[in-house]
């Protein structure tokens, strides 16, 4: 069984990060940015064949959101 590839979208001093493992953190000024391009992440992993799921963290760094991207 393969386990999900997590992307985070979190706040960031002035902005918002996407972060996964293995990959270099992206920093956006708009937190709908950040979300559409975790987004895009994840489809390019399914699409690869591996499972991803987008978390999303408010500025309290409550998880607010979760989307799983099944592998394809």
């Amino acid at each position: 069984m393969s386990y999900a590839k997590v992307i985070w979208v979190s706040p960031l001093a002035g902005g918002w990060t996407v972060r996964c493992a293995e990959l270099e953190p992206l920093v956006f000024r708009s937190g709908r940015r950040a979300e559409e391009q975790a987004r895009a992440l994840a489809r390019c992993m399914s699409d690869l064949g591996r499972h991803a799921q987008v978390r999303i963290q408010d500025r309290a760094m409550n998880l607010v959101g979760a989307q799983d991207y099944p592998a394809r």
